[in-house]
């Protein structure tokens, strides 16, 4: 795996991070949130922008937003008890089966 592609897997991350950190924000009215919140956004569009350098942009992209919606929505069902309905898993499972696939079809 290259230098691009672990820029953009720790984007994704972190975009996982700065989604979560939305919720704990409480509109960037609490301090530590907001900082942990903004940090992460910028430091996960930093790393995108350094994987696309090397990558095609529409799969990194495709990848990096996969992987923070991915993320934020297992949370969601892991940690805030959302709602895990079939339908919801069996999209999630395409989604990541949909983010793998971009990976595995990528040149770079």
């Amino acid at each position: 795996m290259t230098l691009a592609w672990t820029y953009l897997i720790i984007a994704g991350l972190l975009e996982i991070v700065w989604a979560i950190g939305l919720k704990y924000t409480q509109g960037f009215t609490q301090l530590w949130p907001s900082v942990i919140t903004i940090t992460s956004m910028v430091a996960s569009v930093f790393l995108l922008a350094k994987a696309v350098e090397t990558l095609p942009i529409g799969t990194a992209y495709a990848i990096w937003v996969g992987i923070g919606a991915c993320g934020t929505a297992l949370f969601g069902l892991m940690v805030l008890q959302e709602t895990a309905s079939p339908l919801r898993l069996f999209f999630l499972a395409l989604l990541i089966v949909s983010i793998t696939g971009l990976k595995l079809s990528s040149s770079s």
